[in-house]
């Protein structure tokens, strides 16, 4: 297109150059006053064209200049909204990691005190009773055992295992159950029929206890990181709910961590939840308003007061298959529980839903029970048939912030000083 305006410019400049000089020889100029009024109109032309098109750049340049100082105007005012963002950003954060430390610093202050209240009841029960041990092996010594258990505490040998519990009839896995195991010096595993022996007549319970909701808390916190929407049941005793002690930090914790409520459903067995006072069911009701629910396992009797258990925030009963199954019976040529006669067998579990409770079958060890845990209308399951309980990996723990690299070394050796 600029090709095309300058050729049209410069037949332009020879057409007037042209109609001077013909003007000049017509009128008696003679041919040398033609031409030379051809060349020098040819000239002023041109010249008269350098001088446009100079201006015309000048403005050009302008142009350019004031979209520079535009656009750098622009970039100035982005870069201080983004240094303000930046500011903000880093004021978040600085916010976050400040509660995240509180938090940590509360659950470090009470596994300190865990650590020396553990202390003081290893130093008062030093009994010498003989306790069996469950595989069938010799018999030991209560000191021996004792003296076990009271390490493995005191240097928070207290493992965490996982047991999936699945949605049925698809084998998704929906929640996970936790257990703890204590380990010795050599790195055997105590199962609970070993180191219960001991722990309940000294009162260790409610520690051991202590010491696996934390490290509950510890792995939600890190499933929570993934971004991975799985439960996990963490059994919790009466005499933990009726610490008086104890609970007021834990509920403290708790609310620090209230976006975990989701994800940690406390567990308690079906007679200790019969059986509690009023205290243990205050402290679930302040655990209910920050978010969290309750399960009950060991069912015994189906003949559950489900008004009751709805009221205080109970979203799911565990019912082993092998029971469900013994409850079963015919009665007017209809299949029914042997503890709710008047209920079809397969009612029972739409019965619960409509308090808001969810039955799972655990305990399931064959195909032939999914299939009648199934029929029952029965939507989870749990069981050695889906899987066993797994150790979980002190690195994972490590990573979601355990709190046993927080304990400070000189309260460790203060309750094995105490216990000694």
């Amino acid at each position: 297109m600029r090709r095309l305006t300058l050729a049209l410019l410069v037949a332009t400049y020879l057409c007037l150059s042209l109609i001077l000089a013909l003007t000049l020889w017509r009128y008696g100029g003679g041919w040398g006053a033609g031409v030379a009024a051809l060349v020098g109109g040819l000239g002023l032309c041109f010249a008269f064209h350098g001088l446009i098109e100079r201006t015309l750049e000048t403005g050009a340049v302008r142009g350019e200049i004031e979209a520079v100082r535009e656009a750098h105007k622009i970039l100035i005012d982005q870069v201080e909204l983004l240094d303000q963002r930046v500011t903000e950003v880093a004021e978040t954060v600085a916010g976050e990691a400040m509660r995240r430390s509180q938090a940590l610093a509360d659950e470090v202050h009470m596994l300190e005190d865990l650590v020396e209240r553990m202390a003081r009841q290893l130093a008062e029960h030093g009994g010498a009773a003989v306790f069996g041990h469950p595989t069938g092996e010799t018999p030991r010594p209560s000191g021996a055992l004792f003296e076990t258990v009271r390490a493995a505490l005191t240097d928070n040998r207290v493992d965490l295992y996982l047991q999936p519990i699945l949605a049925l009839p698809q084998r998704k896995i929906v929640f996970y159950e936790s257990f703890s195991r204590l380990r010795d010096e050599s790195g055997r595993v105590l199962m609970p029929a070993e180191y219960l022996a001991v722990a309940e007549p000294a009162g260790l319970v409610t520690a051991i206890d202590n010491l696996l909701l934390f490290r509950c808390v510890q792995i939600v916190r890190r499933l929570a990181k993934q971004d991975r929407k799985i439960g996990i049941f963490c059994n919790v005793s009466m005499a933990s709910l009726a610490d008086e002690s104890f609970f007021p930090q834990f509920l403290d914790l708790l609310s620090a961590n209230r976006d975990l409520a989701g994800a940690l459903i406390f567990e308690l067995g079906q007679k200790a939840f019969e059986a509690r006072g009023s205290i243990e069911a205050r402290n679930m009701a302040k655990l209910a308003d920050l978010g969290f629910r309750f399960s009950v396992d060991k069912v015994g009797d189906l003949d559950f007061d489900l008004q009751d258990l709805a009221r205080s925030d109970v979203k799911f009963i565990k019912v082993a298959a092998e029971h469900l199954l013994e409850e079963l019976t015919e009665v007017d040529g209809r299949l029914v529980l042997r503890s709710l006669p008047d209920l079809a067998a397969e009612d029972f579990a739409a019965l619960t839903r409509r308090y808001g409770i969810e039955v799972i079958g655990e305990k399931v060890e064959s195909e032939r029970q999914v299939v009648d845990v199934l029929d029952l209308g029965i939507a989870y399951g749990q069981g050695h048939l889906f899987g066993e309980p797994r150790a979980i990996k002190e690195a994972v723990l490590a990573e979601a912030d355990p709190p046993s690299a927080y304990l400070r070394p000189q309260f460790q050796r203060r309750a094995v000083a105490g216990a000694a």
